[in-house]
Formats: C-alpha cells, structure tokens, sequence
C-alpha cells in the first residue's frame, strides 16, 4: 500500500483555486442578482416592458397581481440577498459579521436551495415540472426563468461551500 504525500505548496494551489471559484460563482450570481433587482425596481416604478411575460398566467388571465409594493419587495430581498453573498465572498466586511460566520453560510445554503425549488417549481404554473405549459410565460419559464433559477442555485451553492 503506498501512501500519497501532498506537498504544501499543492495544497496551498488547491485552496487558491477553490477560494477562486467561490469567488467567480459568487460575483457571476451578485451580477446577475442586481440586473434581477433594477428590472424589479423599473416594473416597480411604473414600468411595462417585459412585466407581462413575467407573471403566470391561466385562461387567459393572470394567476398572481403583483403590486408596485410587492415587487420592491422583491428588488429589496434580492439586494439583501446579494449582501449575503457579498459577506460570504469577502466582499462587503463588518465588523460584527463575518463571511465565514455560520449564520452567513447557513443562509447562503438556504438561498441557494430556495433557487432550486423555485427550479422545480409548484408543478403547476412554475418551474420545469409545471402542468400548464402552452402560455408565453411558460415558454419562457421553460427556455429561461427556470434554467436561470438553477444555475443560481449552482452559483449560490458554490459561493456557500467555501
């Protein structure tokens, strides 16, 4: 039986490249996170373009109504979220919060399993497992909502494991 000894120095290259690919799926989510929350903030203030193909719909008619509140709502958890991963990848410091600290990866890995629910979806109206499939926003759940919502989960779960 013959014993592998790994030197420091290969060790050291392997904790700089796991720490560079937290940092890389970190940044990619945060990016695409914040476009996520300036288009929430625009639908928020009034604006149409796009929020249409953006809400589920069934014989026509829409199954949710987001309102102007709810959908800053949604522009504010997806900022706070990017906080989190801010923490976790070293990016944003405080002083009573550290990126390693538990309750930062607990929740970095809750976010990221929320993203993957969100890619399966209620098997209804969302996600890849949905029943009603002929609407424009099931079409485009199916080629981008939900692909999107896995590769954050990915890009989360990464970020969490560091």
């Amino acid at each position: 039986m013959a014993f592998v000894f790994t030197s420091a120095a290969a060790l050291s290259a392997r904790e700089a490249a796991r720490k560079d690919a937290t940092m890389i799926a970190g940044a990619s989510a945060i990016g695409i996170l914040l476009l996520l929350a300036a288009v929430h903030v625009y639908w928020a203030a009034g604006g149409k373009a796009g929020k249409a193909a953006a809400v589920p719909t069934a014989e026509g008619r829409a199954v949710i109504g987001p309102s102007a509140l709810g959908t800053a709502m949604v522009a504010a958890g997806l900022c706070l979220i990017v906080a989190i991963l801010a923490l976790r990848i070293g990016w944003l410091k405080l002083p009573v919060i550290a990126g390693d600290y538990i309750l930062v990866q607990i929740a970095a890995w809750l976010i990221a399993a929320v993203f993957a629910l969100r890619a399966i979806g209620d098997f209804r109206y969302i996600g890849f497992f949905k029943r009603i499939r002929d609407t424009r926003f099931a079409r485009l759940d199916t080629l981008a909502y939900s692909p999107l919502c896995a590769v954050l989960a990915v890009l989360v779960g990464i970020a969490a494991s560091r």
